[in-house]
């Protein structure tokens, strides 16, 4: 399994509604509103990396309220 923590970017006010949305997705662990420079963080996780960048393209992207991603993938060292 790949798991990696996606930094999303909403509209004004789109936040609570975005992780709301995200949080019911197959694959997800948690999606949360947060502050800062990112709005949503969320924690996923999947079979693989192309299974992960499937799911982060045609399902968190699509997503109304999302101005951008950034996907981070957890590495272990």
């Amino acid at each position: 399994m790949v798991q990696a923590y996606i930094l999303v970017q909403t509209e004004v006010g789109k936040a609570a509604a975005v992780a709301g949305e995200i949080k019911d997705f197959p694959g997800v662990i948690s999606a949360e509103d947060v502050t800062g420079p990112y709005d949503v963080i969320v924690r996923a996780e999947a079979e693989n990396v192309d299974v992960l960048g499937k799911m982060v393209v045609a399902k968190i992207q699509n997503v109304e309220g999302i101005t951008r991603t950034l996907t981070c993938p957890v590495v272990h060292l």
